[in-house]
C-alpha cells in the first residue's frame, strides 16, 4: 500500500475543503484567461442573436484519465444550460459515448428543473452521435452546421478527428473554445481553434464560470501543492548536493 499517496490525498482533501468554506466568504481574484472572458461575452451574443450553442464532450467516457476531463465538461455545460435557459433556441451538447450520452441529458434536466421550467426539457439536447472517435466527429457536423450554432465549446477527451469538428466550426465562422487532456487533441486545438485551453487550463473552468466555491479552491489548492513541491524538490537537490542524502 503507497502510504505517502494515502496521506497526500488526505492532506489535500483538507486543505480543499479548508479553502472551500473560505472561498464562500472571500472572492478570490483569477488572472484573466482571455477564453473565458470571450465565452461569456460569446453566450450573451448567442442568447440575444437567438443562436444556438453546441458543447462537444468528446468520447473518452468517465473511467481513467479521460473522465476528469469530462467532468470538467459536464460542468461547463451545466453552466452554459442555466445561462442559455431563456433563450429560444436551446443548447445542444454532443458526445460519443453512451454514458456521457446520458450524463449530459441529465444535466440538461436538472437545470430546467432548478428554474421552474421543466416543460422546455427535450431528451434530444443530449445526443450520442456515434461510437467510434471518426463516426462521432461526423455525427457532430450536421450540428455545427444546420443548428444555426454560433458558440462550440469542445472540452473533453478527443483526437485527431476534433480537426473535423474546429474545421467545420471555422467554416460556419462560429467561436470555438477547445481543451483537452489528449496531447494530440491539444495540438489540433492550439492550430484550429480560436481560443484553445492550454494544458490545466480546461480544469479552471468552474472556477472561472463560477460554478461553485469549490472549483476556486481546488485552483488555490493546487498551487500550494505546488509550491510545496517546488520547495521539496529544491530541498531534496541542495541534501544531495552537500552529501546528506
Amino acid at each position: 500500500m503507497n502510504w505517502l499517496g494515502l496521506v497526500f490525498i488526505f492532506l489535500f482533501a483538507v486543505l480543499l475543503l479548508g479553502l472551500g468554506a473560505a472561498s464562500r466568504r472571500a472572492k478570490r481574484e483569477l488572472r484573466e484567461i482571455p477564453a473565458f472572458t470571450r465565452l461569456a461575452g460569446g453566450i450573451g451574443a448567442a442568447v440575444e442573436s437567438g443562436r444556438r450553442l453546441h458543447l462537444s464532450l468528446g468520447h473518452g467516457g468517465m473511467l481513467g484519465q479521460p473522465g476528469a476531463s469530462t467532468l470538467m465538461g459536464l460542468t461547463i455545460l451545466q453552466r452554459i444550460a442555466r445561462t442559455a435557459s431563456i433563450s429560444d433556441v436551446p443548447p445542444i451538447a454532443t458526445s460519443g459515448e453512451s454514458v456521457q450520452a446520458i450524463l449530459s441529458q441529465d444535466v440538461f434536466q436538472a437545470v430546467y428543473q432548478a428554474i421552474g421550467a421543466e416543460t422546455q426539457f427535450d431528451p434530444h439536447s443530449g445526443q450520442l452521435t456515434g461510437l467510434s472517435p471518426f463516426s462521432y466527429a461526423a455525427g457532430a457536423l450536421p450540428v455545427v452546421y444546420d443548428q444555426q450554432v454560433s458558440v462550440n465549446v469542445l472540452t473533453g477527451s478527443f483526437g485527431s478527428e476534433a480537426a473535423l469538428i474546429a474545421d467545420a466550426a471555422e467554416r460556419t465562422g462560429s467561436m470555438t473554445l477547445a481543451g483537452s487532456e489528449n496531447l494530440t487533441a491539444q495540438a489540433v486545438f492550439y492550430a484550429c481553434t480560436e481560443e484553445p485551453l492550454i494544458g490545466e487550463e480546461l480544469y479552471a473552468a468552474g472556477a472561472y464560470l463560477q460554478a461553485g466555491a469549490m472549483h476556486s479552491a481546488s485552483l488555490m489548492t493546487q498551487d500550494i501543492f505546488r509550491w510545496l513541491l517546488i520547495v521539496a524538490i529544491l530541498a531534496g537537490a541542495a541534501a544531495r548536493l552537500v552529501g546528506v542524502w
